[in-house]
Order: structure tokens, then C-alpha cells, then sequence
């Protein structure tokens, strides 16, 4: 295999970016590089402006693989060895240039880059510092840089390219090593940790560093996250949101994305075409779960369990947990601590924060809870205020849950219609501000 250099950059980038579309871990919060006033962009937190494609996926910054060349024949993968579709590598200048010219247009506000593996992957890694170094050092490039450690390239290797980025990624790509050696012999979860460790260990040295040192390089200041494909292998949702908390636990992780699977090979090994698509709504409901672990102070054990091993078709996660758990409801507003609103269902953490504040100065009843933003449609079956629900209402599952689903689980449309078709970066469909807030968080 070699860098291919007889194609135009507009041909490469036409397969590039294609070849990138299933790679979701797209985000660029959590980090605050600031331009120094010699170079081009800035990576400020408020300076970070997502906009969002029909089906909800971040597209501020150009999404590109570095080249879907690849040594490794994984079974779900579109790029893998044996599948024959047109290759394509860039150049690391070819990849400084597309940065700086989409960035000039006002186009993106970042690179993400991941790659296949070239050759080998320290030989990936090289290319991919190569690109990164030139960006940051000849083109003075300070806006923000999302990489994908390649797992198996060396330690110094993957340390250089974390002082030039500001968001690492390791893929997870399956939830469990029994899935990764049905569909990707070639990888072991120990070339994929063993990296996610290195860069959880060098963040750690790195603050101390900079608490002595105020002008030490930063390293991977935007945190690291992973992904995870959900469908290829039988696992239950209890057994991911597992691997997810530990993940969290152990890693430190910023996110962990999941990414529903698509049939783009025909293979024995993996699941059968049902023609249903995707397992969009399974995807969801998983990162709602997520939510709730990363903000909402639940534990994986509370969600679900090997007897009750899969999440509610239904019902939102959280809802889900209040209609087992009843006894613990209905919550008076006015008295119950912030741990307890967040499990509300229709409080967010948002509203629960509000609520822990407006009620120092006063009593809180059901019009003010509407002003603070709960959604009171869902909340009225759980909480009381001043010693009084809403309305009539009987603590009874099967009571509420004909209620609530009399009222409509609300579904983002684009969870049930979305396609699998490449981004674009005109596309100009945003979900509302209020998107996340009544989706997942509630």
C-alpha cells in the first residue's frame, strides 16, 4: 500500500469523507485553547459553534479519514481489507490544506481525523502527527483537533500527537472482548486500553505540570472518549451500560458514543438483514442511559439487571426507573434534596438546579415549576407541592403508565426516520435549543 497522489484532492476528499460517516465521536466541547494573537483560530469554549445535519450528527468540524486504506479485515467495517471499494490516502500537506481553506470559508471550526490502518500502526501514526505538527507549527493553526489514536502504534508516538490535539479517541469499537474476537480478530481490547490508559496517565501528569508551570504544552486538554457499535454482537443493554460506567470509572472518559449498526457487508458472522434498518430507538435509549449515568447520578445497576437485561421500548430510562420504583415517589418539591429532583421524571438538571435555588426564597408551587422549565405533563405523577399533587392522581404503575402514554412519548422524528447518508457540510437542520433537555436529560 502507498499514499495515493494520482488522484485530485476534491476525488480523495469525495471518498474520505465518505468513508468517515460512521465515525460518531464528533464533539469539540470541554476544552479552552486560546489563540495567542499569531496564529489562525481559536478554540474557546464559547468560540466552538456546532451546527447539526438532519440526522443529528455534529458537523462544525471537517470529518475526514486520513485514508480507508486498511491492513485489518474487521467484519462490520466498510473500509475493511478484503471489501472492494475505491481507496484513497492524503497526504499530511493535503490534509493542512483542507483544514486551513474549509476554515477560511467559515465552514468548520476544526478537524476531526481518524484513520484506517496504512501499512502498520506506527507507520498510520507517523502520517497522522506528520499532518497535525504542520497544521499547528507551519500553518499556526489554534482551533480545535479531535485525532483517533491508532491502537497498536507506540506509546511516543501517540503521546506526540496528544500534545498537538486537543480530544483523543481510542475506539472501543465492540462492547466486549468475546465480540471483538468473533468480528476483529485482528484487534485485542488490550491494543485498545493500553492507549486509552497512556493518555488518562499522561492528563493526570500533565495538570500537575501545568500547576507549576503555567506555560508547560497542554496535553489532550478536551479529555478522551470512545465508541462503541451496538447490534453486531448479542450483548444485552445492561451489558454495555456496564462497560460504559466502567469506561467512565476507570478511564476518565468525557463521553462514550454509540453508534447503531449498519449492514454495509454481507457476512455470516454478523447479524441477519431484518429490513428495519439500524436499532436507532436501541441507540437512543442508550445514550439517554448515558446521560443518566453522566449527570444524573444513577448507577448502571439501577437501570437495568440480568433479570430485566434491555431498556423499555416505551419510556425514557429514568421514566422507566420512577414507574418501578414508586415508593420512593410522589417528591415534595419544596423539601426534597437535588439527588432526589434529578430523579423526577421532567425535572432536568437544569430545572433541579433551579428549583434548589427559587425555593430559598419562597414556597414553590405547580405555576412556578412550569416558569422554571419542568415538564409538568410527565412530573405531575411524581411530586407534590406543599403536601399536594396536581391533580387526583393514584400511584399505581399501570395507572400512570396508560396516563403517560396517553400523553405521547416524545421521540426526536429524526430518531425514527433518519438515513445513513453522508454529511453535509450545507446542510443547515438544527434541532431545537431545548432538543437535549426534553429528550434525554428528562
Amino acid at each position: 500500500m502507498r499514499i495515493q497522489e494520482s488522484m485530485t484532492m476534491y476525488e480523495k476528499l469525495n471518498i474520505l469523507t465518505d468513508a468517515a460517516k460512521y465515525d460518531v465521536a464528533c464533539t469539540s466541547s470541554g476544552t479552552s485553547r486560546k489563540s495567542d494573537g499569531t496564529g489562525i483560530g481559536s478554540c474557546e469554549q464559547s468560540g466552538i459553534c456546532h451546527s447539526f445535519s438532519a440526522d443529528g450528527r455534529c458537523i462544525s468540524l471537517l470529518k475526514i479519514l486520513f485514508t480507508n486504506e486498511c491492513i485489518y479485515d474487521c467484519k462490520y467495517c466498510v473500509n475493511r481489507r478484503s471489501n472492494d471499494v475505491p481507496r484513497a490516502s492524503f497526504t499530511p500537506d493535503e490534509v493542512c490544506t483542507l483544514t486551513m481553506e474549509f476554515y477560511r470559508r467559515n465552514y468548520i471550526e476544526g478537524l476531526f481525523l481518524s484513520s484506517g490502518i496504512l501499512k502498520s500502526p506506527d507507520y498510520t501514526m507517523e502520517l497522522i502527527y506528520a499532518a497535525l505538527y504542520r497544521l499547528r507549527s507551519r500553518y499556526h493553526f489554534q482551533g480545535y483537533i479531535h485525532v483517533k489514536a491508532i491502537p497498536g502504534a507506540s506509546m511516543e508516538l501517540i503521546q506526540r500527537v496528544g500534545f498537538l490535539a486537543d480530544r483523543m479517541s481510542v475506539n472501543l469499537e465492540l462492547p466486549t472482548a468475546e465480540g471483538l474476537r468473533a468480528l476483529a480478530p485482528h484487534k485485542t481490547r488490550k491494543n485498545i486500553l493500553t492507549p486509552m490508559r497512556l493518555v488518562q496517565n499522561r492528563m493526570a501528569e500533565n495538570k500537575q505540570e501545568l500547576t507549576l508551570y503555567r506555560n508547560a504544552p497542554r496535553f489532550v486538554p478536551a479529555g478522551q472518549s470512545t465508541q462503541m457499535i451496538i447490534g453486531a454482537t448479542p450483548e444485552t443493554d445492561y451489558q454495555i451500560i456496564q462497560v460504559a460506567e466502567s469506561l467512565y470509572q476507570k478511564f476518565e472518559l468525557k463521553r462514550v458514543f454509540y453508534s447503531a449498526f449498519v449492514h454495509v457487508n454481507d457476512d455470516s458472522a454478523l447479524p441477519a438483514k431484518t429490513g428495519e434498518g439500524p436499532p436507532l430507538l436501541r441507540e437512543h435509549r442508550l445514550y439517554q442511559a448515558d446521560w443518566l449515568l453522566r449527570y444524573y447520578h444513577f448507577k448502571a445497576g439501577e437501570l437495568l439487571s440480568e433479570e430485566n437485561p434491555n431498556f423499555n421500548v416505551l419510556f425514557d430510562p429514568k421514566c422507566n426507573w420512577a414507574l418501578k420504583h414508586l415508593s420512593e415517589f410522589p417528591v415534595e418539591i419544596n423539601r426534597a434534596d437535588y439527588k432526589m429532583l434529578l430523579r423526577v421524571p421532567g425535572i432536568g438538571y437544569k430545572s433541579a438546579v433551579r428549583i434548589v435555588k427559587a425555593r430559598r426564597l419562597g414556597t414553590l408551587d405547580f405555576a412556578d415549576l412550569k416558569k422554571i422549565g419542568v415538564v409538568l405533563k410527565r412530573a405531575l405523577y411524581f411530586i407534590t407541592c406543599g403536601g399536594r399533587m396536581m391533580y387526583p392522581t393514584k400511584i399505581e404503575e399501570d395507572y400512570i403508565t396508560r396516563n403517560l402514554l396517553n400523553a405521547g412519548e416524545k421521540l426526536p422524528k429524526d430518531v425514527v426516520n433518519m438515513g445513513y447518508r453522508q454529511l453535509s457540510l450545507f446542510d443547515d437542520v438544527r434541532f431545537g435549543e431545548n432538543f437535549y433537555e426534553d429528550s434525554i436529560c428528562v
